[in-house]
């Protein structure tokens, strides 16, 4: 059994982006839609590739970038997601372990090359992902550190993991051990497109009480219950018994449960830069604030903080010591 301790553990998609700032006409020319998150293959992701902008690489996937945000507000932290032995794999494991985050996974040594995104973002600060996923796809449940996760406080998932059916196996697998050993599960709806595939396993996800805690931003959540009035998808959420945030760009956030219900606003920003990870660092203020027994409003505020600070600047990861935000807006862990 491990010793170490561990605030927060993710598992997602371990990929490496590729940052590049672009037009609405590049997007019109290869036929994509703004926004979007979109799944393609190896040759079409050579192909646009080619065909963008120089970029900016830096380690990403959205249960990541949430890890490396709980790292930076000073939590113990650890990832399990797969990579290849390649020069990407390379780099993803070098990026994670030098915030001294947990990650052990093995590489596979064939198969798939190591995942990577292509972000292209216009002067409004939207991205368009086009997403290859490659080796992350290939995670079992052999991949699954058992005493990692009963060594961790709360076990994150990724929704956007939820494609691959053994990544599947590997997120119970997960979420069993975390509740044998009294801990909690969390889970990110990820995308509404996800939400559109699977949204009777993620309502079951609720139901069964594989997750205690979900994750959704107001599309999203909309999506999950198949109607257009947001007030109603609330009502719906609340009634599942979970633990449920709820983003709102610059609306804020909504945090409910069964009994109570928080409105906490966005903070305040000068530039909006870039929206990629925005969801992924609010998960990480909140879920470091509810792993050091904040109040739900404070989790949600240091959600705020730490995701009006990645949407400042290009990529998905803190540039900012995201501890010294908190304690700067008195909300030190």
């Amino acid at each position: 059994m491990s010793a170490k301790r561990f605030d927060v553990l993710g598992i997602g998609n371990a990929i490496v982006d590729v940052i590049a700032t672009t037009d609405d006409a590049f997007l019109l020319s290869q036929n994509l839609n703004k926004g979007s998150m979109a799944l393609i293959d190896e040759a079409r992701s050579h192909e646009l590739y080619k065909a963008m902008g120089p970029g900016t690489v830096i380690s990403g996937g959205s249960a990541a970038n949430t890890i490396a945000g709980i790292a930076s507000f000073g939590l113990s932290a650890a990832f399990i997601g797969k990579v290849k032995a390649d020069e990407s794999g390379a780099a993803f494991a070098h990026d994670i372990r030098a915030m001294k985050i947990h990650f052990e996974t093995p590489q596979a040594s064939d198969g798939p090359s190591t995942a990577r995104c292509l972000v292209l973002v216009t002067a409004d600060g939207e991205r368009t992902m086009n997403t290859y996923l490659g080796a992350c796809q290939n995670l079992t449940p052999a991949d699954v550190d058992e005493d990692a996760v009963k060594a961790a406080d709360i076990t994150y998932l990724e929704g956007y993991l939820w494609d691959p059916p053994e990544a599947k196996k590997a997120f119970t697998k997960a979420a069993a051990i975390a509740h044998a050993a009294g801990k909690q599960v969390a889970l990110t709806l990820s995308d509404s497109f996800c939400v559109d595939r699977y949204r009777g396993e993620f309502l079951e996800l609720m139901r069964s009480k594989t997750v205690d805690i979900v994750f959704a931003n107001q599309h999203e959540l909309r999506s999950l219950y198949e109607t257009s009035d947001f007030d109603s998808a609330v009502a719906a959420i609340r009634q599942e018994g979970v633990l449920a945030a709820v983003t709102r760009s610059e609306l804020g956030s909504l945090v409910v449960t069964r009994g109570e219900t928080h409105a906490v606003p966005a903070c305040p920003i000068e530039r909006l830069v870039d929206t990629t990870g925005a969801g992924d660092l609010y998960a990480a203020g909140f879920l470091s604030g509810l792993a050091r027994g904040a109040s739900l409003s404070d989790c949600a505020r240091l959600g705020a903080i730490a995701a009006a600070e990645v949407i400042q600047h290009y990529g998905a990861r803190p540039v900012a010591s995201l501890a010294d935000l908190a304690s700067e807006n008195g909300l030190a862990l």
